[in-house]
């Protein structure tokens, strides 16, 4: 998993991928393609 500043650039590689709020924090994630898992901050 990254943990990026940014996640719109990482949101834009992929269709499948989705934003999530968990616990105060924000995750990318991806069921197809798991390599664009990343965090914020």
């Amino acid at each position: 998993m990254k943990i990026v500043n940014s996640l719109k650039a990482i949101m834009k590689r992929d269709k499948n991928n989705k934003m999530v709020r968990r616990k105060g924090r924000i995750f990318v994630i991806n069921k197809k393609n798991p390599r664009y898992k990343a965090r914020q901050g």
